[in-house]
């Protein structure tokens, strides 16, 4: 007899659909996301409690490379045995992932939870003994989807680590992340980690192509409920629609955080010698405003940390983005920056007034995430009160979101004058895109710069780039006091319009 029922073993079958019936007899379609924003509006009005972890020793002192050798059974992977267009994994608690998160399957029988089993994993040389683990939870999970091969499920979406998921399209590999929210990022005071700590995923049907997952989010001052509707494709896009209840006030509410890494680039040398001319999983921060206005802020790996915000009113998308997609840009086979994902997140409905603000963080190496973008509201909500926000993300390639007359491709940065050198700096800036490319060579096409009151612009010049049918501008300045961070901006202008986007870039000291 075939179980119909993956993920329970036969022997407890009967007993599951028992409890099931008992704890939750109604239809899996009256679960939605009303009921999850009950939840978070019943956890916001009780005093936080901070979980303590309850992991047996031998999962305390895994390290990194030792805890990557627990593995989740592919065999065993959820609804696999149903054939189904979308297949569960499970992660194993250990290392830093020390709570457990509770995971439930709404289907037309109701809605239950999947129990975790050691016998779902493969601990590999670990002497661990599994019955020492019965009890335990799953530190997270991932979504398996034939994304680009119809006959084999691939890992498309992974969700592990306080409320950090990450998915990617067709023919990518992981990059940068998000969040379901960020608290005081940046602040002297120090950040606080809301976390996921129950998902209820539905169950799909033969020939579906769409994903429901609910998550609930718990934290000392804000409780949340999300749906995340997940589209994959050639631009995999999952539709949040989110709402947080406020236990406390917060300094500052980053909503829908993004979180990646620059070490250097095009506009950074590396600080040491190294063989690859990029290392980054994004190169610059896009954003289009309220007002039709895109800008382009490149990113940087400063000394020391450097916030920057961007204030506009109704914000129509931002996000950070991969727009060098040349393996030649990174040279580099085994983490293939070059298929790393852009991600640009697109508001529903009206944002109010507010700030696009950007977070740069000093890292010595590849292995930490130095940057977050997110979106700051003027008028966040207060204890006791609420706030819904909706938006789409969209996880891109090479086909990603840009404005629609021209961009800038690249920014490099050198001396002003290499033969005789002097305390000037150049920037060398090549602006791409199809209003630049129905112009003549000869088309009049001015480059128009502001450097801040910290620097002094030198020499400006726009010239024809017969590579790649733009126009590059230069820039040389000079800083006046290089313990001061300096900030420019320049763009394109055509006889009597606007050609290309903002380029905006903060020089920081030193």
């Amino acid at each position: 007899m075939t179980n119909p029922h993956p993920g329970i073993r036969p022997g407890r079958v009967a007993a599951a659909l028992l409890a099931a019936a008992l704890l939750l007899p109604a239809a899996a379609g009256a679960f939605g996301f009303p009921e999850v924003a009950q939840r978070a509006k019943q956890l916001a009005e009780q005093p936080y409690k901070k979980p303590e972890p309850k992991l047996p020793q031998e999962l305390q002192d895994l390290g990194y490379d030792r805890y990557n050798t627990i593995r989740f059974k592919p065999e065993r992977a959820y609804w696999a045995k149903d054939k189904l267009p979308f297949e569960l994994q499970f992660f194993h608690q250990g290392l830093y992932y020390n709570l457990p998160v509770k995971i439930n399957e709404i289907a037309p029988f109701g809605v239950r939870e999947i129990h975790y089993d050691p016998a779902d994993f493969d601990f590999g040389n670990l002497q661990i003994d599994p019955e020492k683990l019965r009890g335990l939870g799953f530190a997270g999970f991932r979504v398996h989807y034939a994304i680009n091969n119809p006959k084999a499920k691939e890992e498309m979406l992974v969700f592990l680590g306080a409320s950090y998921f990450r998915a990617i399209g067709r023919n990518q590999r992981y990059g940068l992340s998000t969040r379901g929210l960020a608290i005081d990022t940046g602040l002297l005071s120090g950040e606080e980690f809301p976390r996921f700590t129950e998902f209820w995923v539905e169950r799909p049907k033969t020939g579906d192509k769409e994903l429901v997952i609910y998550a609930l989010l718990d934290a000392r001052r804000v409780t949340g409920a999300y749906r995340f509707t997940v589209k994959p494709g050639e631009e995999s896009v999952i539709a949040v629609k989110s709402r947080f209840y406020m236990r406390e006030n917060v300094s500052k509410l980053g909503l829908a955080p993004l979180t990646s890494m620059y070490l250097f680039g095009e506009n950074q040398h590396p600080a040491n010698d190294d063989y690859r001319p990029e290392v980054h999983d994004s190169d610059g921060l896009s954003m289009h405003s309220g007002t039709g206005e895109w800008i382009w802020r490149p990113l940087i790996n400063p000394k020391r940390l450097q916030v920057t915000s961007f204030a506009m009113t109704n914000p129509q998308g931002f996000g950070l983005m991969q727009r060098d997609h040349s393996f030649h840009d990174y040279e580099d086979l085994e983490q293939r920056y070059d298929q790393r994902p852009s991600l640009w997140v697109e508001p529903q409905g009206q944002w109010g007034a507010g700030r696009v603000e950007l977070v740069d963080i000093p890292s010595p190496d590849e292995t930490n995430d130095n940057t977050v973008a997110y979106w700051v509201p003027d008028n966040p909500p207060q204890t006791g009160q609420s706030l819904d926000l909706d938006y789409l993300l969209h996880w891109q390639g090479e086909k990603d979101t840009r404005p629609p007359l021209s961009w800038v491709m690249q920014t490099r940065r050198g001396r002003g004058f290499t033969r005789n050198p002097d305390n000037s700096i150049s920037f060398v800036i090549d602006f791409v895109g199809p209003a630049l490319e129905k112009l003549k060579p000869d088309a009049k096409v001015e480059g128009i710069a502001t450097v801040g009151p910290n620097g002094e612009l030198l020499e400006r010049s726009t010239v024809h780039n017969d590579v790649t049918n733009g126009w590059r501008l230069v820039l040389r300045f000079r800083r006046i006091d290089d313990d001061k961070p300096l900030e420019l901006r320049a763009y394109l202008r055509g006889e009597d319009s606007t050609l290309s986007e903002t380029w905006s870039y903060i020089l920081p000291p030193g």
